[in-house]
């Protein structure tokens, strides 16, 4: 059934508002409780429906109707289903899938840390839709405006420091032979420092593929072989030597079986991927573009031979690197006839 055009905007901009609100708010709070943050009594059960603002390793925040914070933990014995219609349960799926922006319902138990341990987290497929779309885009704006934010207070003390410079030479051109040619090209150099940086600051949002991989799978199946696991343990020691970087990860079948059979399996596949760099390389989830199913679409092999379906049984792994912050910062050059 698909979603009213109208209700999916909604929901997006409600969820992409509640984001912005609860980042504002951790900037601008210190690390005492807040007073908008609920503290769970040990033991006590308790049922909890909200948005998912704030997601960790092992724990999400959901802000109620009332603007109560509430931190749930998440176990092993933590059920993740989407909510199932008439006379069916829901789909089982990874804590991964647990995004900022996210509807959901949540049964659990305080424990001894004042937070709720969830034993079953609740949501609907829609909403689970919109999250996706909201982690997709926040993740990358929230990077980038930090790096910005980083980048403008360099920008402004390169600025002041040009300027004093700037000043001196002046002086210098007003009085010493040949100083106006002097002032020239370091001025010249000056400007071209300035614009340097702003290219850097323009480049932030844009990135480029460092490395492309594809680990394969057998025919209904969505385990790791051991060759896979090698390949992205080389791909992770390349990651986290890089600035700025991000994961794409993309799941897909070949053409055996049905369509909605095949895009549930390869979004398996993708989750595993993540999984092992998550849980093996402690990865950063917020380094990871929430990941796609994309089922046997997007085939790079015909699926009429024996060979071009174990091309198509596959995972890609994009590594993009940040073009802004890979960038050599712009340097001043003195004049050949300067002092």
């Amino acid at each position: 059934m698909s979603i009213p055009k109208f209700r999916m905007f909604s929901s997006l901009m409600l969820a992409v508002f509640l984001l912005a609100s609860s980042a504002a708010i951790a900037v601008a709070q210190d690390t005492t409780n807040p007073a908008g943050s609920r503290t769970v009594a040990s033991g006590e059960q308790m049922k909890l429906k909200g948005v998912v603002t704030r997601r960790d390793s092992d724990t999400f925040t959901v802000r109620d109707m009332n603007g109560v914070d509430t931190i749930v933990r998440l176990d092993d014995r933590t059920s993740v289903k989407t909510k199932g219609g008439f006379l069916r349960s829901g789909a089982n799926y990874a804590t991964t899938q647990i995004l900022r922006g996210l509807n959901l319902e949540v049964d659990g138990r305080g424990n001894g840390s004042g937070e709720l341990l969830a034993e079953k987290v609740r949501f609907n497929d829609s909403d689970l839709r919109v999250a996706r779309a909201v982690e997709s885009r926040a993740a990358p704006l929230e990077e980038r405006a930090s790096t910005t934010e980083t980048k403008l207070s360099q920008v402004e003390q390169n600025a002041q420091r040009l300027s004093g410079q700037m000043d001196e030479l002046a002086a210098v051109a007003n009085t010493a032979k040949g100083g106006a040619k002097a002032a020239q090209e370091t001025a010249d150099s000056a400007v071209a420092g300035v614009n340097a940086t702003n290219e850097r600051i323009s480049a932030l949002d844009d990135y480029e593929p460092q490395t492309v991989l594809a680990v394969n799978f057998k025919t209904g199946s969505a385990v790791l072989s051991t060759d896979s696991k090698t390949k992205l343990d080389e791909l992770a020691t390349k990651a986290l030597n890089a600035k700025g970087y991000v994961l794409e990860i993309s799941g897909f079948t070949d053409s055996t079986g049905s369509v909605a059979r095949n895009r549930a399996l390869s979004q398996r596949r993708a989750d595993n991927v993540i999984r092992y760099l998550v849980e093996n390389h402690q990865i950063p989830l917020r380094r990871i573009v929430t990941p796609y199913g994309f089922g046997e679409t997007n085939a790079i092999a015909e699926n009429t031979s024996r060979t071009g379906r174990a091309e198509n049984r596959r995972v890609e792994v994009k590594l993009l690197v940040n073009k802004g912050l890979i960038q050599g910062a712009p340097t001043m050059t003195k004049s050949s006839s300067g002092q």
